[in-house]
C-alpha cells in the first residue's frame, strides 16, 4: 500500500483505478497504489495535536543489542579464542578429524574406528539417511519426539512410519516389532533422554529392539543430564546400532 506522513484525515482507497488518497488539513495528495485491491475502504482519523509518528529500523531492535560491537563474539568463549590464536587459518581442515577423534577416543573409551565427526548432530542424522535409505524406504519414528527425523526423512525421499509412544512417552516395543514384521522398514531413530519428555529409554526395551533386522539410531543429545551411562559401548556388540551425541548440550558449541 502507499505510505505518506501527514497528519489529519486519512482514506485508503481501493478503486479500480487503484488510487491512495491521503487528505489533510493542508492539502489533498494522491498517488497511485502498489497493487491492485477489490473495493475496500478504511478511514483512520489522527489527532495532530497529540499523535507523532516516527518509526526508524533501528527502533524495533532491543536496546542492549544496539550497544554490541559488530562482528565479535557475545561472550569470550574459550573456543573463539582458540579460533583466533590457529597458525595455519588458511588451510583445509582435515576431511577425517583425525585429531578430533583421537580425542573423543579418548574420552569415550572407543577405539577412533567407531567414531564419525560431523558438523552437529543434523548433519549426521541427515548422512545416515543417504547411505541406508533409497526412495520410498520407510524409517519408524516414535512421536513426540525431535522432529529432524521426519523432516530429513522427507528431504531424502523416505516414508515416515509413526510408532507413537505411551501415556507414559515409553516407546511401545510390541507394536515396533509389528511394525518392522509388516512394514520391512530400513531404520529406526529413538531418542534417550527423549525429547521434548526427556523419558530414558530401558535397557530391556532396547535390547528387544536391536534384536529386530532394523538399523537403530539412538539419539544421545541430552544424556549429561540424565545420570545414566551412554550406550557408545554397546555399538561393539551391536552391529546395527549406531549412537549420536552432540556437543551443543554437553559443552554450549553448537556445530560439533
Amino acid at each position: 500500500m502507499c505510505a505518506s506522513r501527514f497528519m489529519g484525515l486519512v482514506d485508503f482507497q481501493s478503486t479500480s483505478s487503484s488510487l491512495c488518497t491521503i487528505k489533510s488539513s493542508a492539502s489533498s495528495y494522491h498517488r497511485p497504489c502498489c497493487h491492485s485491491f477489490q473495493r475496500t475502504q478504511w478511514r483512520v482519523t489522527c489527532m495532530a495535536s497529540t499523535v507523532q509518528v516516527k518509526v526508524t529500523g533501528d527502533s524495533f531492535i532491543r536496546p542492549h543489542l544496539l550497544k554490541l560491537s559488530p562482528y565479535q563474539p557475545i561472550l569470550p568463549f574459550e573456543v573463539f579464542e582458540a579460533l583466533g590464536s590457529m597458525k595455519f587459518p588458511f588451510v583445509y581442515p582435515d576431511p577425517e578429524s583425525r585429531r578430533l577423534r583421537a580425542a573423543l577416543a579418548q574420552d569415550s573409551g572407543l577405539e577412533s574406528e567407531y567414531i564419525l565427526a560431523g558438523c552437529g548432530a543434523d548433519e549426521l542424522i541427515d548422512l545416515i539417511m543417504r547411505c541406508v535409505l533409497d526412495p520410498d524406504d520407510k524409517v519408524v519414528d516414535c512421536p513426540p519426539t525431535f522432529t529432524m527425523y521426519e523432516f530429513d526423512a522427507a528431504v531424502n525421499g523416505a516414508l515416515v512410519v509413526k510408532v507413537p509412544r505411551k501415556s507414559d512417552f515409553s516407546l511401545d516395543v510390541e507394536l515396533i516389532a509389528e511394525v518392522v514384521e509388516q512394514e520391512k522398514p530400513k531404520c529406526i531413530f529413538l531418542t534417550s533422554p527423549n525429547n521434548p519428555d526427556g523419558s530414558i529409554i530401558s535397557d530391556e526395551a532396547l535390547l528387544k529392539i536391536l534384536d529386530l533386522p532394523i538399523l537403530v539410531v539412538l539419539d544421545e543429545a541430552y544424556i549429561e543430564f540424565s545420570g545414566i551411562e551412554s550406550r557408545m559401548q554397546w555399538v561393539k556388540k551391536h552391529e546395527n546400532l549406531i549412537v549420536l551425541r552432540t556437543f551443543s548440550k554437553r559443552a554450549g558449541m553448537f556445530i560439533v
